[in-house]
């Protein structure tokens, strides 16, 4: 097979011969997507169903992506997708959850990113040749323009604005290269071979669950391993077992029935590498398809994105936070010499900087207390769309103990500093609540740079920290002064923890301006910012020329639509023909009907 597990000795040539080179694709555009949650599981009893389990499961990553929600099941030969904007709660019903029936399914959580937000975006994508396809992806491709102008050239639709889309078509074109005529048979080589197509014509950051109705799923990482992925089993009798694939550990760990077994956590997926899942609980495969692969993880997983209690590439993300407290505690007494201990109190920015603000007070021999309340019914500032959105969401969001602040000299620890909006918010809230003195620290380093491999920090002029020092910056917030992590120190605090990282090359471009893939300069930016103003000027011809309108269950038109219709000169579609890039797959099979609800494979009519 072409590219499928071939050893390559010159590793250097194997990248470049993947589509991973200095200079490959500067004129290529990518659309950012956001850090997401990808879970896929699959069960040995075909009898039994996922739903429930990948619910708990993307309820647990729901801190990937809150923007919407997805699922898609299989039983037989039936695909059964329910997907929408909105919190995972709200998506999934209990109508719903009953008719998403099946032994293994795989599920999507979506972050708010520079794109549209119609359900059209939210994930599972399903493609219905060869087999049925339906994919979740965590990341971005950086040169998804240029895959848009190949996957168009083959005469495949691209219906969205998401290089998910684009990676399904590129993958489902190499499978049925290879598929058998006549023949529903499908062999683990040209799943293999499937994949590497994808690593040969896709660069950037991405985690992949693709299932294959009625076969399996396969699940596979880029070739620098810059977004995480893993899976784990849970043994049963015969020999086989129970498989869960994630994002994060903890999506694993929490995965389980009314056994109340867990599943155990097996290992990474390597980068390049693709495991196929069989279904029925069989053995998985796995195949390294890209040799020279080499593990370059985002660091920014395990300051901000990931939850303290999953493990990453070997790395407990909660004793990774530690570190970064006492090394940034270091950082502040060396920055500063004497002049820190006016500090009276360390308190931190819930909730993902409490982690390291424990360690930097106990460094520093100064009491850790709790001056915020955080509403938990709110969004993640960070993460919602709109920076108008972000600055009111704050207050809302949290409150002062003002008895933790009045008079003292307040040290706030935050994960990172990132645009400087909810930063600003929060020091004068400190100070309104009497705080003599702010001082505001970051457990991250400086964030001066984009990021193009799926996380939603997209233009250098939205970054707070970008061409300006930390003076300018603690003047900007209004703090008495600012302190960053020291980026080499951050790197130690994930690194010394797993020897096996020794060496390794982090994705720290946030940090350095330092593009792994090496195919990012001030070209891809300047395309980028073009290609996202002709987007806009679409969209508003789109929405002037009322092509497309978004049908809710109801026949109305909400947002959060399943079905679509599509106004044009052709004749109309049956409802099986109906686009599935929302939420139905419109299967029909005797016995079963097409109701009003939006989600598939409805329980049999009962006369």
């Amino acid at each position: 097979l072409a590219h499928g597990g071939r050893p390559l000795a010159d590793g250097r040539r194997a990248l470049r011969e993947y589509g991973i080179s200095g200079g490959s694709t500067v004129n290529g555009l990518g659309r950012l997507r956001g850090g997401c949650a990808v879970m896929a599981v699959l069960l040995a009893d075909e009898s039994t169903h996922v739903n429930q389990m990948l619910f708990d499961a993307l309820t647990v990553l729901q801190h990937r992506g809150q923007d919407a929600a997805g699922m898609v099941t299989n039983m037989g030969k039936q695909l059964s997708l329910r997907k929408g904007n909105g919190l995972v709660a709200s998506v999934f019903s209990q109508e719903s959850m009953l008719q998403l029936r099946g032994s293994m399914g795989i599920g999507h959580c979506r972050y708010p990113t520079a794109g549209g937000s119609s359900c059209a975006e939210a994930q599972p994508l399903y493609t219905n040749y060869p087999y049925g396809l339906c994919i979740s992806h965590n990341g971005n491709l950086t040169n998804a323009h240029a895959l848009t102008l190949q996957v168009e050239a083959i005469c495949r639709h691209v219906n969205t604005q998401s290089d998910s889309e684009l990676l399904l078509n590129i993958f489902s074109e190499a499978l049925s290269k290879v598929r058998t005529e006549g023949s529903d048979s499908l062999d683990s080589d040209a799943i293999f071979y499937a994949c590497s197509v994808v690593f040969k014509k896709c660069i950037g950051g991405f985690a992949v669950a693709i299932l294959i109705n009625n076969v399996g799923v396969v699940c596979f990482r880029d070739p620098l391993g810059i977004r995480p992925l893993m899976y784990g089993q849970r043994e049963q009798p015969g020999g086989l077992a129970d498989y869960a694939i994630g994002s994060e550990s903890v999506g694993i760990d929490t995965v389980t029935d009314a056994s109340s077994r867990h599943f155990e956590l097996v290992r990474d997926i390597a980068p390049g590498e693709a495991v196929f899942f069989p279904k029925g609980g069989m053995p998985p495969i796995a195949r390294q398809c890209v040799p020279s692969a080499r593990l370059c993880p985002c660091l920014f997983e395990y300051v901000y994105f990931a939850r303290p209690d999953s493990v990453i590439d070997g790395v407990p993300v909660y004793e990774a936070r530690l570190r970064m407290g006492t090394m940034l505690a270091n950082k502040i007494q060396r920055q500063l010499g004497d002049a820190w201990q006016e500090i009276d109190v360390v308190i931190p920015v819930p909730d993902t900087s409490r982690t390291s603000a424990l360690s930097l007070a106990e460094a520093l021999d100064r009491p850790y207390r709790e001056g915020f309340i955080k509403n938990r019914y709110i969004a993640r500032t960070f993460i919602m769309p709109g920076q108008a959105a972000r600055k009111k969401g704050v207050r809302v969001k949290l409150n002062t103990i003002k008895s933790e602040f009045k008079g003292k000299n307040v040290l706030l620890v935050d994960d990172s500093i990132v645009r400087g909006t909810t930063c600003s918010e929060i020091v004068q809230m400190a100070r309104d609540a009497g705080a003599a003195k702010v001082f505001f620290s970051s457990a991250a380093p400086a964030v001066r740079f984009p990021n193009v491999y799926g996380i939603n920090i997209p233009t250098k002029r939205e970054l707070i920290a970008h061409g300006r020092e930390e003076s300018e910056i603690a003047g900007i917030i209004g703090a008495d002064w600012v302190a960053y992590q020291d980026l080499d120190d951050l790197k130690s605090a994930v690194q010394d923890i797993n020897p096996a990282l020794a060496g390794c090359t982090f994705e720290a471009s946030v940090f350095d301006g330092k593009y792994v893939t090496g195919d990012i300069g001030d070209e891809y930016f300047a395309s980028q910012a073009r290609r996202k103003q002709e987007k806009k000027e679409e969209a508003l011809a789109a929405k002037l020329s009322n092509s497309v309108t978004f049908l809710g269950a109801d026949g109305g038109g909400n947002q959060n639509a399943c079905n679509v219709r599509v106004a044009g000169t052709r004749p109309s579609a049956s409802a099986q023909q109906q686009s599935a890039e929302c939420d139905s797959l419109f299967n029909k099979t005797s016995g079963y009907s097409v109701k009003s609800n939006p989600v598939d494979n409805l329980a049999p009519s009962v006369n």
